[in-house]
Formats: structure tokens, sequence, C-alpha cells
């Protein structure tokens, strides 16, 4: 597991706070604490709740919520689905899915995200 720290900017339709984000590639899915979720957008219940396994040996936690915010990295807005967690270790955690959605790239040599310049252009 490898993580990079990194300032994201969050939009929902209630407001918008900076955060940092670790984009960690011991995550599968992309989290988020309840707290600034709440603040943010309203909370989508799961039809059925997801249990995922954490770092921790035979540590489990369960997900029943889920938001939809935009984000936006260095000046390029993205937008994914967010797991709402409480007690979550940070304010958010970017996961493999959405960093392989947007073909983010990361250069722990540098503690840099790298952005595809072709995920960024608008297309239908």
């Amino acid at each position: 597991m490898s993580i990079i720290e990194k300032t994201i900017e969050l939009v929902g339709s209630k407001g918008r706070e900076r955060v940092t984000g670790l984009f960690d590639t011991g995550s599968t899915y992309s989290c988020i604490d309840k707290g600034i979720a709440q603040k943010l957008e309203l909370l989508i219940p799961l039809p059925q709740p997801l249990e995922f396994e954490t770092a921790k040996k035979d540590d489990k936690m369960a997900v029943r919520e889920r938001v939809m915010l935009d984000f936006h990295i260095d000046g390029h807005r993205f937008s994914d689905e967010f797991f709402v967690l409480e007690n979550l270790s940070g304010e958010l955690i970017i996961g493999v899915v959405t960093m392989r959605k947007w073909r983010f790239k990361l250069d722990f040599e540098h503690d840099e995200v790298i952005i595809d310049p072709r995920v960024t252009r608008l297309r239908i």
C-alpha cells in the first residue's frame, strides 16, 4: 500500500470544502468522512450495506450510504461516488477504482498525482 496526500476541493449541492485527500493504492473504493459528506451533499442509502476489510487484521467496516461529489485537483474537475464512513482515519480517501477511472498516475518519487490531460476534455 502506498499513499500520496493532496489538497482536493470537494463540491456538492450544499457547498464546497477543501480537504486533504489520500490517494491510497491499498483502498479499492473512494471514501469520505460522514461529517464532511453531510456538509456537502445529501447522503444516498445503499440498497444493502457493504462490508469492507480494513488494514487492521480481522477489522471490518459496514458502509450504509454513498454520495456523489465533484472534486477539483490542480484546477481540473472530476466526479465520482464516495462511500460514507464514520470515524474514517482521514477526511477523504481516493481509491484505485477512481484512480483508474480518471487515469491518475502516482509519482511516489516526487509525491505527485499525475493527471492525464486527455481525461480533462469533456466529450459527448
